[in-house]
């Protein structure tokens, strides 16, 4: 009977280069034990991979705005089909708020902290969920690239998060939407340019200032609009992309690989609480 030859060489979990499995520090970037199965265990593997991740951004936020929409309609409170295209979809207030909808009156009347988490993945109407994925498709890779993987999860996440208590303190009833968390990302790269600076950063920073100005100024047109999420999502995002680094001065490490990890361990959580919260509403109803 043959034995099947052991693998020799596998892909660094951290910087993706090929290496010998049995080496103690990946040559490359540094990272210690780069064979341990902890470090390459299908999930871990799977938030290195840039399509992966979008892919499931993206797929989270559609899921979430679907069953908005199919508990709004269970609880007989409709969905908004409307001459507005601003409200056309928009599943119910009601909905939103035992979904995960954030804000003064969530949090503080209804005790729903996990809001500040879940509010990120919610949308309002059609329009709404289509322009922050667009945004969020158009700005993702830019800061993937200069960022890594990781800390564009943490970027997203944790400015999102924030962009949300920055809106509970500012005393903001009841709001919804990843646009704070797309902010964090116009926040880093704001950072990123005006970190690095030369010809390049100085390009970069000034097309995101431009964003930013079109950002204040479409929150000052359009009605509804959370700008204090805004605002606080940009500020965020530049703070964590001066916490994170970027590659160009710091490979990503075990620290963002973990803290990514548990942003979507938090985050899965979050969002299943919002659903059971959500359901068993319909079940006392």
């Amino acid at each position: 009977m043959t034995r099947k030859p052991s693998r020799t060489s596998l892909l660094c979990p951290n910087c993706r280069r090929l290496i010998s499995n049995d080496e103690p520090l990946c040559p490359y970037c540094g990272i210690r034990k780069p064979g341990s199965g902890l470090k390459n265990n299908a999930m871990v593997r799977g938030m290195s991979d840039p399509d992966l991740i979008f892919k499931v951004i993206i797929g989270v936020n559609v899921v979430m705005y679907i069953v908005s929409l199919a508990v709004s309609m269970v609880r007989g409170e409709g969905i908004g089909i409307t001459g507005n295209p601003l409200s056309l979809f928009s599943p119910s207030n009601e909905a939103m708020l035992f979904l995960g909808a954030s804000g003064v009156y969530p949090i503080k009347v209804a005790g729903h902290w996990w809001s500040l988490v879940a509010a990120n993945w919610l949308h309002g109407s059609v329009l709404h969920i289509v322009f922050n994925m667009l945004a969020f498709r158009n700005l993702a890779p830019f800061v993937m690239r200069e960022f890594g993987t990781y800390r564009l999860v943490i970027i997203f996440i944790l400015g999102g998060v924030a962009s949300y208590l920055v809106s509970f303190l500012a005393g903001v009833t009841f709001t919804i939407g990843a646009s704070g968390a797309v902010c964090a990302l116009v926040g880093a790269a704001l950072y990123f340019g005006k970190s690095r600076g030369g010809a390049y950063g100085n390009a970069v920073y000034r097309q995101v200032s431009g964003w930013v100005v079109s950002i204040a100024l479409f929150g000052f047109v359009v009605p509804g609009i959370n700008n204090w999420a805004h605002g606080g999502g940009i500020i965020a995002g530049a703070g964590l992309a001066w916490a994170l680094g970027y590659l160009e001065r710091k490979r990503e490490s075990q620290r963002d690989k973990f803290l990514a990890l548990l942003c979507g361990v938090v985050t899965a959580a979050s969002l299943l609480l919002a659903v059971f919260t959500a359901a068993t509403t319909i079940h006392i109803r």
